[in-house]
């Protein structure tokens, strides 16, 4: 628990990632922290916010948390249920999808994310669940959000595997390489952590924009394996409501899997 009040870092990021939602229309999410973030979101910033998961179904209003993207409570009240084919072909590739929000293992300045292997490929020290359809998520939405813990092990200045596209080796690079691929999202938006949000300044490279209650810039600092940018209007996040902890603790994960 934090020192300020009676929630942790993790209900601290997952309110401050739900926050960030406000305004989306269609959100492409997979399981874990992501998942309970989105939830949240359509519970409180986001009503309308039509939730897609890679199982196959669009527009998905969930009745409780899904468990896995296999769960059969993402289909209550979805718009369509259809084959991973289908939703990858004509909703993701067909350009309908405004935010991808995405885990990852290890990520870099630019927001290049990796989930395939810790160490050399072939001969990795940990393999990682691999891409799954976070790949096709990071380089055809409009925006991709990030949810992390972060650490030293995580935020590095070189990723061991490029998973997922972020901005590439910057903006410049990154706008080029979608032009000429095709791509149709513009790259990551936000990263949001247990200490913090970041966004992306006008060369692709991460900038801290805010501080959760009780993170520090040192402690920032020390998490992360370059020098990071800091917002020179560096705000302070906001703490939970009483009705955001709320949804979290009874609804979203009352046993308190993601969130201890």
């Amino acid at each position: 628990m934090t020192a300020e009040a009676a929630f942790t870092k993790a209900e601290m990021m997952i309110v401050a990632a739900a926050r960030e939602l406000a305004g989306q229309r269609v959100c492409f999410v997979g399981v874990g922290l992501p998942n309970i973030a989105v939830n949240l979101a359509q519970r409180t910033v986001a009503p309308e916010l039509e939730l897609v998961y890679e199982a196959g179904v669009f527009g998905a209003r969930p009745a409780r948390l899904p468990l896995s993207i296999g769960d059969p409570t993402i289909v209550t009240g979805a718009t369509a249920a259809t084959s991973m084919f289908e939703l990858f072909a004509f909703y993701l590739q067909g350009g309908l999808i405004d935010v991808g929000f995405l885990g990852a293992a290890q990520i870099d300045r630019f927001g290049n994310i990796n989930t395939t292997v810790i160490g050399p490929y072939d001969r990795p020290t940990t393999r990682l669940p691999g891409s799954g359809g976070a790949c096709e998520i990071a380089i055809n939405a409009r925006q991709v959000f990030v949810i992390m813990r972060q650490s030293a092990r995580s935020f590095v200045e070189t990723i061991d595997f490029r998973t997922s596209p972020g901005n590439l080796g910057g903006a410049e690079q990154s706008e080029r390489i979608r032009r000429e691929q095709g791509w149709l999202g513009r790259g990551p938006s936000v990263i949001v952590t247990d200490l913090g949000i970041y966004h992306f300044d006008e060369t692709g490279e991460m900038r801290l924009d805010s501080l959760h209650p009780g993170a520090t810039l040192d402690a920032v600092r020390e998490t992360i394996g370059w020098e990071i940018r800091v917002a020179p209007d560096l705000a302070a996040t906001p703490p939970p409501s009483a009705e955001e902890l709320r949804l979290i603790r009874d609804q979203l994960d009352p046993a308190g899997t993601y969130t201890t």
